[in-house]
């Protein structure tokens, strides 16, 4: 009971940590991110730079989807503007998955301690600096501890057994990723789990591999919740977001031996052939869907309601 105590709060750590990052950049990029959503997305091409970038800057594809939802309710944005966006937030969350694989372990104290010194000054942009270096020395802590636990969790039998069972079935992997992610609002806070276990040597690649598909289906329901009552093309925007992300998994599901048997060509270490595999299918789903996106759009409306006055 005390493992899973910590592993809970290890998680709630690596969100504080991701969140407090957020708040970070978000204060020293100030409302100029909305500006840009706005203006730059002309064409799905331009939408989807600026979705990558902003996604990359506030690292978090939830926190996006949210502002951009946020703008069509506010009529500022429309439905086919979002679609470019969508496809961008698949790619500038695999920023945050690669920055998860480095050592930080030596300055992690020292990182947290100038962190939280610094949030004490009146100066917008030092305490925001000092937001964003105490939140990376939050999300490394719970990754080191989402390691160290990994062993101990699994001396459970019925998290052992669990793991033996979705080792040996990808579809199990892929439902599991979905709906913890689902739970904890986290696709990152999924994939620093996933990488924990991989480390350890507890979960076998394609297993994990499967659990970050997983993942990018369950965060949509952060987009999904933000919608209600946002109008309809505030939905339109959410279905969007499904359908892409449920798309690509099934388009990279029958990859997944394949490219678990060749990721030591990525990577060394599997943690990090995780991380490099989770950004080739984000590229890769939203370049194929990109020629066809203003087409993609068209299809959500004519699923769900008649075209937005």
């Amino acid at each position: 009971m005390l493992y899973i105590i910590l592993f809970i709060l290890f998680i709630l750590l690596f969100i504080f940590g991701m969140t407090i990052i957020r708040f970070g950049l978000f204060n020293l990029s100030a409302n100029k991110l909305k500006g840009w959503m706005t203006k730059l997305t002309s064409n799905p091409l331009r939408g989807m730079v600026t979705g990558t970038f902003v996604t990359a800057l506030l690292q978090s594809s939830s926190a996006v989807m949210v502002i951009t939802i946020g703008l069509i309710s506010a009529k500022i944005m429309t439905f086919p503007q979002s679609i470019g966006i969508i496809l961008g937030t698949n790619i500038g969350t695999t920023f945050k998955t690669e920055l998860i694989t480095f050592n930080l372990d030596a300055i992690l104290v020292p990182l947290a301690i100038i962190g939280a010194l610094l949030t004490f000054f009146k100066n917008i942009k030092i305490r925001s600096i000092g937001m964003l270096l105490f939140g990376i020395a939050a999300v490394f802590t719970a990754m080191k501890g989402f390691e160290l636990l990994a062993h101990p969790l699994t001396s459970l039998p019925f998290i052992q057994n669990f793991i033996l069972s979705i080792n040996d079935n990808l579809i199990l992997s892929l439902v599991t990723g979905a709906a913890i992610t689902a739970v904890i609002q986290s696709s990152t806070a999924m994939t620093g789990i996933t990488m924990g276990f991989l480390t350890a040597g507890l979960l076998q690649l394609d297993a994990g591999i499967a659990i970050v598909f997983g993942a990018n289906i369950g965060t949509c329901i952060t987009a999904l919740i933000a919608s209600i009552g946002g109008g309809k093309e505030s939905r339109l925007a959410a279905y969007a977001h499904v359908y892409l992300n449920v798309f690509g998994v099934l388009l990279f599901v029958p990859f997944i031996p394949a490219l678990s048997a060749n990721a030591h060509l990525l990577a060394d270490t599997k943690m990090v052939q995780l991380a490099h595999i989770s950004v080739l299918f984000n590229v890769v789903s939203s370049l194929i869907v990109l020629p066809f996106a203003t087409k993609f759009g068209e299809l959500i409306l004519r699923l769900h309601g008649d075209k937005p006055k």
